[in-house]
């Protein structure tokens, strides 16, 4: 092969990696993960002012991380919404197709209902936001949970740059990315002949009852704001028909304190509401989109 034929062929690999490249980013949106920082409160939390496309999805963090659009002046009406990936959606949920924002486009302007969320997190990465930056005037707290999240407290592992779903830095390349995280461990899995499972980084195990349950309680008392906790059903409880030990305990402890309670399983949640054994997909979202707004209306009320 002569020297033409060599330029001519590198020319051609050159030209198929720029459109692979343009493709990956444009198309699939690799090279715009979200990234994270780290907190000495709640640990972590999707790093501020992020709008990025993922999987064909939007995705936007406004200037306090909430997976919501930026604040305005003009927002005088506040539902502030806590929870983990489910409430959150991750980068498999566009941001219009989160229950939080439909519900806060059917009431309109003026009404914000602000998703503080982020995957993993538990009532007391919750309570740690909320001791850190406060209630942003709201008309309502609710507190989105899963069973898992009795005994689910903060251990301040390092997470941020170490686990795959904490990204603190862009790959330079999106072909990178998908090498690196998509083809190498597919790869790896099938030469080990082992099935990998994603951490999500929740402690099923901890002895103590989370305080983050108790925090929210306390603190919408002394500021006087209604409190509604969402208690979201995974998947093998919607099978059953009933919650496990540890959401149980959730439910004696909102009928203790008389804190107004939604349940999954109250809402009819369904297997085909779900995208996998704990995560709610697009159908799932507006299930709970609809039972919220009859719930939530008449705490906004003034405000429409």
């Amino acid at each position: 092969m002569n020297r033409s034929r060599y330029l001519w062929l590198a020319a051609i690999l050159i030209a198929l990696a720029v459109i692979a490249e343009v493709t990956l980013r444009l198309k699939w949106g690799f090279g715009q993960m979200v990234l994270f920082d780290e907190d000495p409160g709640y640990e972590y939390i999707a790093r501020p002012n992020q709008n990025r496309m993922r999987f064909g999805n939007t995705i936007v963090y406004n200037e306090y991380s909430m997976r919501s659009d930026p604040l305005l002046a003009s927002d005088s009406c506040v539902i502030l919404g806590f929870g983990d990936s489910v409430v959150n959606g991750g980068t498999l949920s566009d941001q219009d197709s989160l229950a939080t924002t439909m519900v806060e486009r059917e009431f309109g302007k003026h009404v914000r209902f602000l998703n503080v969320s982020a995957g993993s997190w538990g009532p007391d990465n919750c309570a740690a936001f909320l001791k850190k930056h406060g209630h942003f005037n709201a008309k309502l707290i609710v507190l989105f949970v899963s069973s898992h999240d009795a005994h689910d407290n903060m251990e301040f592992e390092k997470t941020v740059g170490v686990h795959e779903s904490y990204p603190d830095a862009q790959y330079p390349l999106a072909i990178i990315e998908v090498i690196d995280k998509y083809i190498i461990p597919i790869l790896r899995e099938k030469l080990s002949h082992n099935s990998t499972t994603d951490n999500l980084m929740i402690n099923k195990g901890g002895e103590t009852f989370n305080s983050g349950f108790a925090y929210f309680y306390g603190y919408t008392q002394q500021h006087h704001i209604p409190l509604i906790i969402f208690h979201h059903a995974e998947l093998a409880e919607v099978q059953k028909g009933e919650f496990n030990e540890q959401g149980k305990e959730i439910v004696a402890f909102c009928e203790a304190h008389n804190i107004p309670y939604i349940s999954g399983l109250q809402i009819g949640e369904t297997a085909s509401d779900f995208r996998d054994e704990i995560h709610i997909n697009d159908q799932g979202q507006k299930r709970w989109a609809r039972f919220l707004l009859k719930d939530v209306k008449d705490y906004v009320k003034q405000c429409l």
